[in-house]
């Protein structure tokens, strides 16, 4: 075969199999984060405006408040400075006195991947959130910033009826050199360490 009709065969194959692969355009996740807080008696509601905490080492913790939105790089890898939010934070001793206080701002996502499970569970709540956004469990890492000075991460789970007991649902962090590891885990008929998510 002439080395003219062999480069058209080639590019005539090249072009068959680009029309026929799929084209996938990945994007990015634009996620809302809230520290939620919920009603156990009729209207059941799920809002803003909720508490959640996590404990150090020696019964020592922290509880914040908080919400806020990033936008999470397509494909779930990377970090992003596509950040808004932050709440307030309070630390504890062991025997409940308070040993500092302010308001946090966040300043980056770490990572932020989604869980497949729903979120939520009976009774059904009415989002007084973003009822037209897609509700979503799973983990974001978040960079923060203490009005104290102290930089620390913010750790946001969500986990859902379904969920693996390896998920949990609440709050992680650390403060400094501190690190609040071990969230405290929600109670029934007690409204704190819940959270959600919201993709847009």
């Amino acid at each position: 075969m002439k080395p003219a009709k062999t480069l058209a065969l080639g590019l005539s194959i090249i072009l068959m199999m680009t029309a026929a692969a799929p084209i996938v355009f990945a994007q990015a996740d634009h996620v809302r984060w809230d520290i939620i807080s919920v009603n156990f008696a009729p209207p059941f509601t799920t809002s803003a405006g909720g508490i959640a905490s996590a404990l150090a080492g020696g019964g020592s913790h922290i509880t914040f408040t908080g919400s806020g939105t990033f936008v999470a790089p397509a494909g779930g890898d990377g970090s992003s400075s596509a950040t808004t939010g932050g709440g307030t934070w309070t630390t504890y001793t062991s025997g409940g006195v308070v040993t500092g206080t302010g308001i946090y701002e966040v300043t980056g996502l770490v990572r932020w991947d989604p869980a497949p499970f729903p979120p939520g569970g009976p009774p059904p709540r009415t989002d007084l959130i973003d009822p037209t956004a897609q509700r979503s469990t799973g983990l974001a890492v978040l960079r923060i910033s203490y009005s104290d000075g102290e930089r620390g991460i913010l750790v946001v789970a969500c986990e859902g009826v379904t969920s693996p007991p390896s998920m949990f649902e609440g709050v992680t962090a650390s403060k400094g050199f501190i690190d609040y590891k071990s969230p405290a885990a929600p109670v029934g008929g007690v409204d704190a360490n819940r959270t959600l998510f919201h993709i847009e």
